[in-house]
């Protein structure tokens, strides 16, 4: 084994160690939740509410471990911020990994891992979730790929290249409607909810360990970050067309939080994640959307 193969190989031992440790905090906190459930039924008493009870899986809009650019190292994406939420939060299974794109997140291990999330009866209070939430495609974009769908700028390109965009676009939505597949077949029934993140400065604002991952490929392709800054929307606006069908057919079974244009530029901690308010923001229009969808 190559030292890259051991590196790889331990930091998926982290990633495997860090959802065991989840999956175990949150059967913890199941089983209180079920506890309380029947002393209440033990005293008659009608229970009034309970909190909703998740499924998460997604990118580092679900799972982003730092503190804008730094410290401290706490969660405060969307997910975190969604727990802190009105005076019942739900209580979310949270199997996201910050890094993961689309296909990260359909590929054969992750796919049996929420499979056997949705299977285990510890992980819910009434035989599977009340709804999965999904953030996924940014990362199948964003990165050093991404001057893959730029032209270069000679005076004459446009900036984006909707061709060679638009086959991007249609892996991703093949993830989605996997994951719909998946829903179908483990959890019929389970509404799932999704978003399409919002509209970043390619600025190459990063924090010190990644990044950046938008202004190298506009450099590269001689855009401007004013010009850019217009790409990146056009990209962004493409990739909402994209969910928002799959929300308009009812068989998805499928909710878009139309989380764009929520975020001010103060609200960005670099070029592709919120600062902990603007994530709280984002986490708002998700809570927004839980409780008209499902709890009225």
């Amino acid at each position: 084994m190559d030292q890259q193969e051991f590196v790889q190989e331990a930091a998926q031992r982290r990633i495997d160690d860090d959802i065991a440790k989840r999956i175990k905090v949150h059967q913890a906190n199941i089983e209180r939740l079920e506890t309380a459930r029947e002393s209440a039924g033990n005293l008659e008493a009608a229970v009034a509410n309970r909190p909703l009870v998740m499924l998460a899986q997604g990118d580092s809009w679900f799972d982003y471990p730092l503190t804008g650019n730094g410290f401290p190292f706490v969660d405060t994406d969307v997910i975190a911020q969604l727990r802190r939420i009105g005076s019942m939060p739900p209580t979310i299974l949270n199997l996201a990994h910050h890094g993961d794109a689309a296909t990260d997140e359909m590929s054969l291990p992750k796919q049996q891992r929420m499979i056997s999330a949705l299977r285990n009866k510890a992980n819910w209070l009434d035989g599977k979730p009340d709804a999965i939430l999904f953030s996924a495609g940014g990362n199948d974009i964003a990165g050093d790929q991404f001057c893959i769908f730029l032209d270069f700028n000679d005076g004459h390109a446009p900036g984006l290249n909707k061709n060679r965009f638009t086959k991007a676009l249609g892996m991703v939505e093949a993830c989605y409607l996997d994951l719909f597949a998946l829903r179908d077949r483990v959890a019929p029934g389970v509404p799932i909810f999704g978003h399409c993140y919002d509209f970043p400065i390619p600025n190459g604002a990063h924090p010190s360990c990644v990044g950046p991952w938008l202004k190298p490929s506009l450099d590269f392709c001689n855009w401007t970050v004013a010009k850019g800054t217009v790409i990146v929307h056009d990209a962004l606006a493409a990739f909402r067309d994209v969910v928002k069908r799959l929300a308009d057919e009812p068989k998805n079974n499928f909710h878009l939080v139309d989380t764009q244009g929520t975020l001010k530029v103060a609200d960005w901690a670099n070029e592709l994640h919120p600062d902990p308010a603007g994530f709280k923001k984002i986490a708002q229009k998700f809570a927004d959307a839980l409780k008209a969808k499902l709890q009225t």
